[in-house]
């Protein structure tokens, strides 16, 4: 595979570079966000029987959660540019720990869609978009090393708090489990709030640092100073292709972080096995994730995010081929790592073709529109499931759209030749 023309040398960096800093509160934050995000699916049996709802029911304040926090990462991406990552944290803290409390005090469908799909989804739209746009604004050849170690936060949460819960839920109960998680994820976003910085410039800094204190400018970087904003972005092919590339991996993506401890329940495993089936997907993305970003750099994303998705494809069909432990065990580490992966290349793909003056709202724009998609995956698979009695079909329909996925792949290499940019690496 060719490196990608901005490929550098990926030796030691300057170690006082506050980016850094950056990059692992971005993962704190991830971390515990998402953690609490994840223990739905670990919750969702005991949910049902305690509001009396369907499968499918109890499925939709999760879809509403989706779509409200993905569609708001458009305004929170924009407000971050703006305001900067401290003033939206300070607003997801104060949303995010007032829903999950309300949550935990749900005494039917409606009331659990209000907390959790509205009042928790607009808190949530402060986390991955505002993060991860923060940490594109502070790299540049590193970018997607660092993007490995912010995005992290959301596999090494699905590693460890679903598998917590799990093995508390039976003695403490989901409501108790929801409050414990209000409190944790308020008390993170705040003090991540006062750890974040916009950009380097907004602390003194240069984005030249990155590579050591007297590093001089080179051609790749004086390109990266020149952004497109929004409307032109909007204007290429390659932000479409990069909308469709997501749009058809986000579409599904949820599936398995909600129904595959379900899945396994339905088939006779205990609440503690299902739950840690979520959490071998937590630890498939922490090396998926770890992997994708430090390869991309020198290799170039498009060729990354090819094999990304080609794991995610097989993964869908084990899912569908048996609920065997030994089949879905395997399968849940191996979906991991091309989700893990594929996270990590969106924000780095979007700060490389247009530039990080304008990153959060670019980021933000196609991770509503693509991402606020993603809330309709799990309702249909309960759907699905509901009808048929089985996952089956809703992971085959799965794998399907991780297909079309790579279609949208192959559009950016051929675009990226066609009309390559300097300074980009898309390729």
């Amino acid at each position: 595979m060719d490196a990608g023309p901005n490929a550098v040398d990926t030796g030691r960096s300057e170690p006082r570079y506050y980016g850094w800093v950056i990059a692992w509160t971005a993962f704190a934050v991830l971390t515990v966000a998402y953690g609490v995000q994840y223990c739905f699916g670990v919750f969702l049996p005991f949910i049902e029987k305690d509001l009396g709802v369907s499968r499918t029911m109890g499925t939709l304040a999760f879809a509403v959660y989706v779509f409200v926090y993905s569609s708001l990462s458009a305004a929170s991406g924009l407000l971050t540019d703006r305001k900067g990552p401290r003033y939206v944290l300070v607003l997801g803290a104060a949303f995010l720990g007032t829903g999950y409390l309300l949550t935990s005090q749900a005494r039917n469908s409606w009331q659990l869609v209000v907390a959790l799909g509205l009042v928790a989804g607009i808190g949530m739209s402060a986390a991955f978009v505002p993060c991860n746009a923060t940490v594109v604004r502070w790299f540049m050849h590193r970018r997607g090393r660092a993007l490995s170690i912010s995005t992290s936060g959301s596999s090494f949460a699905s590693v460890v708090i679903p598998l917590a819960m799990g093995s508390l839920v039976d003695s403490f109960g989901w409501r108790t489990l929801y409050v414990a998680g209000a409190g944790l994820a308020t008390i993170t976003l705040l003090v991540g709030s006062r750890l974040m910085y916009r950009d380097p410039e907004s602390k003194g800094l240069s984005i030249h640092n990155e590579m050591g204190a007297n590093t001089e400018p080179t051609a790749a970087s004086a390109n990266d100073v020149v952004s497109l904003d929004l409307r032109a972005a909007s204007r290429t092919v390659d932000f479409w292709l990069i909308v469709g590339v997501f749009l058809f991996t986000w579409l599904v993506v949820f599936i398995p972080l909600v129904h595959l401890s379900p899945y396994a329940k339905d088939a006779g495993a205990s609440s503690s096995v299902a739950a840690a089936l979520v959490s071998l997907i937590g630890l498939g993305g922490l090396f998926g994730r770890g992997l994708s970003g430090n390869a991309s750099d020198r290799l170039g994303r498009l060729a990354t995010l090819t094999v990304t998705l080609i794991m995610q494809i097989v993964a869908f069909l084990a899912f569908a081929a048996s609920t065997s432990l030994p089949v879905l065990i395997p399968a849940a580490a191996l979906f991991g790592m091309g989700y893990g992966g594929s996270t990590v290349l969106f924000p780095a793909l979007a700060g490389d073709r247009f530039g990080r003056a304008y990153a959060g709202a670019i980021v933000g724009a196609v991770f509503a529109g693509a991402g606020s998609l993603g809330a309709f995956g799990p309702f249909v698979a309960a759907w699905i499931r509901d009808q048929t009695g089985s996952y089956g079909w809703a992971f085959v329909v799965a794998a399907a759209a991780n297909a079309v996925s790579l279609l949208f792949v192959a559009g950016l290499h051929w675009s990226s030749r066609r009309a390559p940019q300097p300074g980009v690496a898309l390729a």
